[in-house]
């Protein structure tokens, strides 16, 4: 359910920003909208909340650089929207993220961490993304993402993907393994690893 709205200028360009509370969980949501004319395809990034990467420019991940190139994408397109979901560490939280960080610190990927913490290896969902982007009238999207599971989960959805849209960024010698085993153990389409 969107609760507020307001515009909101940005190096990228002019966004409507818009809240959604869900029911489901009391969770905040934020969708970035540029443009209002959403009958052809909207480009369209669905982005996990990362506080350390998103906020502090973690080398440990890719999230910050994938939230700017989505930003800058977006931004140049005539109609478009950022979904900023709040659903940090692949949906196990902050506190627990930072747990996982340190169990990586010792050997662990970050599929063996969440689950060594008695969680999956990803416990997103994408249904308020789905939710979101049907309240903005939107069917058709060009998606930006490497992540099949998004894809699947959002068809699954009722929402059309006609192009999937590549977002790499390039490795460090930090969030290498990282990309690895988001290639090697979820899938992604990851060329530059």
């Amino acid at each position: 359910m969107k609760v507020a709205s307001a515009s909101l200028p940005t190096k990228y360009g002019l966004f409507k920003i818009l809240v959604f509370k869900s029911k489901k969980d009391n969770l905040e949501h934020v969708a970035l909208v540029k443009g209002e004319d959403f009958k052809k395809e909207a480009l369209v990034r669905i982005h996990s909340r990362c506080l350390t990467g998103d906020v502090f420019s973690s080398l440990r991940c890719d999230c910050h650089e994938q939230l700017q190139k989505s930003l800058q994408k977006i931004g140049k397109a005539k109609n478009g929207v950022l979904i900023y979901l709040n659903q940090e560490g692949r949906g196990i939280g902050l506190v627990n993220k930072i747990k996982a960080y340190a169990l990586q610190e010792a050997g662990l990927d970050t599929v063996q961490a969440n689950e060594q913490l008695g969680f999956t290896a990803d416990t997103r969902s994408y249904e308020i993304a789905a939710q979101i982007l049907k309240d903005l009238n939107i069917q058709k999207i060009n998606l930006l993402t490497n992540n099949p599971d998004k894809i699947n989960q959002l068809e699954a959805l009722g929402i059309t993907i006609t192009k999937r849209i590549p977002l790499e960024t390039i490795p460090n010698k930090i969030d290498k393994i990282y990309l690895m085993t988001k290639k090697n153990k979820f899938g992604h389409k990851l060329k530059l690893v």
